[in-house]
């Protein structure tokens, strides 16, 4: 009866991988209802239903039960058991779809996480492996997860529809976290890039990265775009191209920007000239929001924060995104606590857009699993 007391209840599909993900780390059981029920087609997705096998796969003793029409999921967490593991991700959401999940529960595993993903590496919808790369595991650095062992590294590039890429993450466990004091983000220093083609002309990645500078350039002279042109084997079964783009401040905040051209039959045909362009455009627009943390992963550090010693944590971050205040919420739900949120106008600041400074008290997460040796 204790057990069933503390279970939480939601209706509906979204969030799905936030409540899946805070329910493991806190050790909750969760029932979700109403999952698509009024839809023609009710029920889980195949890229939902791909995540959920592969939290099964990273823990050990989890229970899930799913109904038979797919509307109704219960969730009883096991252990975080980490290995060495590999899953085929569903071709209709990207690798970053499933990537951010992991992000987030590897340094809490029993062993070291080294998983080999396979599918999409760069879509329109998810962060793009480059980006997480780029910007992600700087973040976890922040936090003391850190080692030789904490990579993503990318083997194939894949694009959609049929994907055929794949990466390898692998990443150290820590027994606990860091406070962090993050509230400058500092002056930009530098802007590094990839422009990556697969199945077109190579010719693609060089015009987008002449595009994308002629932009930049009027800015700061320090700009360098690699180009990755991936032939044969390595270039999975899509044609497509697309760029990523960084800011790197004088005190280490990575901001992010990146497009991708439209799936093959899908939409109009987009010019990498454009492309460039506009992905120079969006990494401007990210660096006005500004914050030391950008807009993909504002939710990872604010659970790094809640799950930290018993320690204060800063962080100043640009506007919230619609998810990371849903995920504010969840984290009350799951963790009971809550964070000291005072926003910084432009003039404060003297930069960019409004930003807002998150305070709390981390509840000092432990990782029990975590051998000793």
């Amino acid at each position: 009866a204790a057990g069933e007391a503390q279970c939480l209840s939601y209706t509906g599909c979204n969030f799905l991988r936030q409540r899946l993900v805070l329910a493991t780390l806190s050790g909750r059981p969760l029932k979700i209802r109403k999952i698509r029920s009024k839809e023609e087609d009710p029920g889980l997705r195949d890229f939902e239903a791909s995540f959920i096998r592969l939290i099964d796969k990273v823990t050990n003793g989890s229970r899930i039960e799913i109904n038979q029409t797919g509307t109704t999921l219960y969730y009883q967490p096991g252990l975080l058991y980490g290995g060495s593991l590999e899953h085929d991700c569903s071709p209709s959401r990207s690798i970053g779809y499933y990537l951010e999940s992991l992000l987030c529960l590897a340094p809490f595993m029993k062993h070291p996480l080294k998983i080999v993903l396979r599918g999409v590496t760069n879509d329109q919808v998810d962060p793009s492996v480059d980006v997480l790369k780029a910007t992600a595991l700087p973040l976890l650095k922040k936090f003391g997860i850190d080692g030789e062992s904490l990579e993503i590294k990318i083997n194939r590039r894949g694009m959609p529809p049929k994907g055929g890429g794949e990466i390898l993450f692998s990443c150290p466990v820590r027994k606990i976290l860091q406070p962090v004091q993050f509230t400058d983000p500092g002056k930009i220093k530098r802007i590094r890039g990839t422009a990556y083609s697969v199945r077109v002309s190579p010719q693609m990645a060089n015009r987008m990265v002449e595009s994308a500078r002629g932009i930049l350039n009027k800015f700061l002279p320090d700009i360098y775009i690699y180009t990755d042109h991936m032939k044969g084997v390595s270039s999975g079964k899509s044609p497509g191209f697309g760029m990523c783009l960084t800011a790197e401040t004088i005190n280490g905040t990575i901001l992010s920007a990146e497009l991708a051209s439209n799936p093959q039959g899908q939409g109009a045909a987009v010019l990498p000239e454009e492309l460039g362009q506009n992905c120079a455009k969006l990494l401007l627009e990210e660096v006005y929001r500004g914050g030391c943390v950008d807009s993909t992963n504002q939710s990872l550090a604010l659970l790094l924060m809640t799950l930290g010693q018993r320690d204060v944590s800063k962080v100043l971050l640009g506007p919230l995104s619609p998810y990371t205040i849903e995920f504010l919420r969840h984290l009350r739900s799951f963790f009971q606590i809550m964070f000291k949120i005072e926003t910084k106008t432009a003039e404060e600041e003297h930069m960019g857009g409004e930003k807002v400074l998150m305070t709390c008290v981390g509840i000092g997460f432990c990782n029990l699993s975590k051998t000793i040796r």
